[in-house]
């Protein structure tokens, strides 16, 4: 009863006009992000967060979740029409949803694609609605030990699935772990790795670094390494399913939601994963003629399938950054800068010191799911239309609308070369494959995690062996040995028998 009473508060404050507002402006940019290939919802989110500064945190937070759950929906647009996913989450939509459209089946494949996203994304806000609160009341009885390794699991989780190695995702975490260090000591007051210069005394603004990674660098990237994209567009025709669409669509679409929502919601989830396990349960279960479609005219519930596995995790992602300020994607990092810009810290704590903007939230992503089905069934030629803006006045925008809200937030040329500093780290990171979001995490994470460690050491009288001596904690240390070594014996082990495969 009190999570129905907290919820119908929450309904209360996010159906304000402004509110509302607010989350369909959201929800159309987010929508817009999707159907643009290469933009995705960190760069919009990261762009926008100096501009929305002075705005109220509610409406902020309902806006920017509009602009991360809407980028699922429109991603599967470009998917389908263009075979371009706008996302990393639709790329398996475009396997089968392209063929279908080269089929004249468009308008089925957006229509699956669109209501299976809507009932993922409202099942998997039930799922958040019922068990954030629950996972914020075990997370209070943590301490030091164990929120310390807890976040050390997230480290290396995040650079595990980011990352396209071990390595390189680590790599990009203690970079930035690096930058999280630099300012002034949380205990000490000591200047650290400020190299003389005073704008570096408050450290570096987690917003600038994550509009230079992801927004300049994404521009730079773009205008060094790709080349002229040719784009042809398929006929869409009238956005509806038959009969027999219906009845293959609705238990692809409750797969994907069951497959999808448990991965959002652990501290190592991702829209791939998901979406391509779901794709390979559809084509598992299909038989006969069903079967057939598969690779050839286009199989609908290889759409209906990973976009709804695609949207639970989105949502369910929600639980790990509300309640334990974990994030699991680079959107998710880039918000939990967005509620550090407001001297929000998410975590256990946030239920009870923030319970109206949380439920707020919460209940805006209700309303936003049924805003994204009416704007995405009706808009789809609105959204193609989109592909024609050239990209070069595209990116010159994104990068003049970065530089302006980066300067805006203390009116100082330093910020500027900073800006562009990390713009250029984030180019070459892209460059190398190596993934930015660890980066977002570790100067998050990063100073949080020091003054942890510090107070369990303090617990310990000054003992590492605090973290081995209380059960939760090293269940946790034993997790993080299992991330890190478990996936490399698994490769091992199938190396060893497919070499004894060939011998025999």
């Amino acid at each position: 009863m009190d999570v129905l009473n907290a919820l119908m508060a929450g309904f209360a404050t996010a159906a304000t006009p402004a509110n509302l507002l607010w989350a369909l402006l959201g929800c159309a940019l987010g929508t817009a992000v999707g159907v643009l290939p290469g933009i995705g919802p960190a760069v919009a989110v990261a762009m926008l967060l100096p501009i929305t500064a002075k705005v109220e945190i509610t409406a902020s937070m309902i806006f920017f979740a509009g602009i991360y759950y809407g980028a699922m929906y429109g991603g599967s647009t470009t998917s389908v029409l263009l075979n371009t996913p706008g996302e990393t989450g639709s790329m398996v939509t475009a396997l089968e949803g392209n063929r279908m459209a080269k089929n004249g089946r468009a308008g089925a494949a957006l229509a699956t694609a669109a209501i299976g996203s809507f009932v993922a994304g409202t099942v998997a806000t039930v799922v958040v609605t019922l068990f954030a609160p629950w996972v914020a009341d075990f997370a209070v009885r943590l301490g030091p030990p164990e929120y310390f390794l807890l976040m050390v699991l997230a480290f290396t989780t995040v650079s595990a699935v980011l990352g396209k190695s071990t390595v390189r995702g680590l790599t990009a975490l203690f970079v930035g772990l690096a930058m999280g260090c630099v300012g002034m000591d949380q205990i000490s007051g000591a200047a650290r790795y400020t190299l003389g210069q005073p704008e570096l005394l408050d450290g570096i603004d987690i917003v600038l670094a994550a509009v230079g990674l992801f927004a300049v660098a994404e521009v730079l990237y773009a205008a060094l390494y790709e080349g002229r994209v040719q784009e042809t567009q398929n006929a869409m025709g009238r956005v509806h399913m038959s009969l027999r669409d219906w009845r293959r669509s609705v238990p692809a679409w409750l797969r994907g939601t069951a497959i999808g929502t448990p991965f959002g919601c652990i501290p190592a989830g991702g829209t791939e994963i998901p979406t391509f396990l779901s794709y390979a349960v559809e084509k598992k279960l299909a038989r006969g003629p069903d079967l057939d479609e598969f690779g050839r005219q286009g199989a609908i519930e290889g759409v209906a399938g990973p976009e709804a596995a695609n949207n639970a995790a989105v949502t369910a992602a929600m639980i790990p950054l509300l309640t334990l300020g974990i994030p699991t994607s680079n959107t998710t990092a880039v918000l939990l800068g967005a509620f550090q810009n407001y001297g929000i810290n998410p975590g256990p704590q946030l239920f009870t010191t923030s319970a109206s903007l949380v439920w707020a939230l919460i209940a805006s992503l209700y309303i936003g799911n049924l805003m994204l089905l009416v704007l995405n069934l009706p808009l789809v030629g609105v959204w193609v239309r989109l592909l024609k803006i050239p990209r070069p006045q595209l990116y010159a925008g994104i990068l003049i609308f970065a530089t302006v809200g980066a300067y805006g937030m203390r009116q100082s040329a330093f910020d500027l070369f900073l800006l562009y500093a990390i713009g250029v780290l984030g180019v070459l990171m892209r460059r190398f494959d190596f993934p930015t979001a660890p980066v977002v995490v570790g100067m998050i994470l990063g100073p949080l995690a020091e003054a942890q460690m510090r107070n369990a050491v303090a617990i310990g009288e000054g003992s590492w062996a605090v973290f081995v001596q209380r059960p939760m904690s090293a269940a946790l240390l034993a997790l993080v040995l299992a991330v890190l070594v478990l996936p490399r014996l698994l490769r091992g082990w199938a190396v060893r028998r497919m070499a004894l495969a060939r011998t025999a």
